[in-house]
């Protein structure tokens, strides 16, 4: 392969690279947040609430993703990871873009089964 046709390779990966993730990418996204395994993404769920009328102000319909720690963080290493996900979703705005498109109204993280934290 010439070197002008590898240069132009290398430059389109990494264009490509550059651009923000798509909405279909979600999991692949997620799943990389996290270096060490400090936390470990299992997956996210759409959740829709039928009790709030569709013409209300207060959320209706939004996406919860699902992480587990290890062992029990302390309450600032939760605090981080908490604003490490929710950033790392905001700053994807094709990825927000496409959930709102998709009607949601909210994201939240959640590292147990008994907290959701809200990404504002």
């Amino acid at each position: 392969m010439p070197i002008r046709s590898t240069a132009g390779a290398i430059a389109l990966l990494l264009a490509a690279a550059s651009q923000p993730v798509a909405a279909n990418n979600l999991d692949l996204l997620l799943s990389g947040i996290f270096p060490d395994q400090q936390a470990t993404y299992i997956g996210y769920e759409s959740v829709e609430r039928e009790d709030i009328p569709a013409t209300s102000h207060i959320e209706r319909k939004y996406l919860v993703v699902d992480f587990r720690f290890k062992s029990d963080p302390a309450s600032d290493q939760l605090q981080a990871s908490v604003h490490k996900v929710c950033m790392t979703l905001l700053k994807d705005r094709e990825l927000i873009q496409s959930l709102s498109d998709s009607g949601y109204d909210m994201v939240a993280v959640a590292f147990d089964r008994q907290s959701q934290y809200d990404c504002l």
